[in-house]
């Protein structure tokens, strides 16, 4: 299934307690628990005015069915094409080899 990078600004985000990202939490999964299980929360990352989420779902469409219901921004969406890390470099250097 396909996997997305969703972009959300929500300004100070970087600012909220624990408590307070703990609830956003908990608003996020009621909301996918009831979608179903063909969309599913990976995990997301906090910046000072942003929130990076990943997602695995089949289509963008139920991508935004979930930040409607939840009230969540979802200013970009984008499908993954490609997962890198520095282990790709090591592996490319093993070809180019011979290994």
């Amino acid at each position: 299934m396909p996997k997305y990078v969703i972009e959300r600004s929500i300004p100070n985000v970087g600012n909220l307690s624990a408590q307070d990202l703990q609830g956003v939490s908990q608003k996020s999964c009621a909301v996918l628990r009831s979608m179903g299980p063909q969309i599913q929360w990976v995990h997301s990352y906090v910046t000072a005015d942003k929130v990076y989420c990943i997602y695995i779902a089949p289509d963008e469409r139920t991508i935004r069915e979930h930040a409607e219901r939840g009230g969540f921004p979802a200013d970009r969406i984008s499908e993954v094409s490609s997962v890198i890390d520095p282990t790709t470099a090591e592996e490319q250097a093993k070809k180019a080899v011979g290994g």
